[in-house]
């Protein structure tokens, strides 16, 4: 059977897209264009229009015409990987910048996150994940020092701390929370966001050797990610 004509303008969308001919914010041709092109009606490059417009590839401007959007980079919750691996399965580059790796005194908030007495030390780091050279994911954690002493000492720029503590303390549970936030000037700075734009923030706390390893805030800018999960 043969495929619907609205499915073959998709398709040429797409193939132009995945060889690198049109580039984010290119703009692609006009609804007229490639009725012409493929020797259909308007109603069908409309539907193949909207169809990649609700999947994410691209963004249609009232007046401007359709531009091929900016990725919006997945990430997947059921299965905790390192977002070095989301990013490698991808095709992409990963590196990261640490911006802080030492230890910390835990208020009495994180304490009890952690089910840790009031001052007890423990380990934090920051680090910044780019995907293509694009930071997309600002990583702040804290460490329980009982299940990983040498947390510290470790070079996270060839390793993630994720991959490190899957490596050490094997998880037995997991809990988070997703939620939008606003971040504070230096985050929004360090993530390369507009004023107005909101981070997608996932909350993590992971238990290794029956007490709480590590507590986690990813933040991640709202224009470019988003979570998946398949259950």
């Amino acid at each position: 059977m043969n495929a619907p004509a609205y499915q073959g303008i998709k398709d040429f969308i797409l193939a132009r897209i995945h060889a690198g001919e049109w580039g984010e914010g290119d703009q692609v041709p006009s609804e007229n264009e490639l009725a012409r092109e493929f020797s259909v009606a308007r109603m069908t490059v409309n539907r193949a229009l909207r169809e990649l417009t609700a999947e994410q590839v691209l963004t249609r401007v009232q007046g401007s015409g359709t531009f091929v959007a900016r990725p919006k980079y997945e990430s997947t919750l059921v299965a905790i990987r390192s977002i070095s691996d989301e990013i490698v399965a991808r095709g992409h580059r990963h590196r990261a910048d640490v911006l802080h790796l030492g230890a910390s005194i835990a208020d009495e908030a994180l304490a009890d996150e952690m089910q840790l007495s009031a001052g007890s030390p423990v380990f934090h780091s920051r680090v910044l994940h780019f995907e293509n050279d694009e930071p997309v994911q600002l990583e702040a954690r804290w460490v329980n020092p009982a299940v990983a002493p040498e947390y510290a000492l470790q070079d996270f720029t060839n390793t993630t701390p994720n991959q490190y503590l899957v490596r050490v303390a094997p998880l037995q549970r997991v809990e988070y929370r997703i939620e939008a936030a606003t971040p504070d000037a230096a985050s929004r700075a360090l993530l390369t966001m507009d004023l107005t734009e909101p981070c997608l923030v996932l909350h993590r706390r992971t238990w290794s050797k029956s007490v709480v390893a590590s507590v986690a805030n990813l933040w991640h800018p709202g224009n470019r990610y988003r979570f998946t999960g398949h259950f």
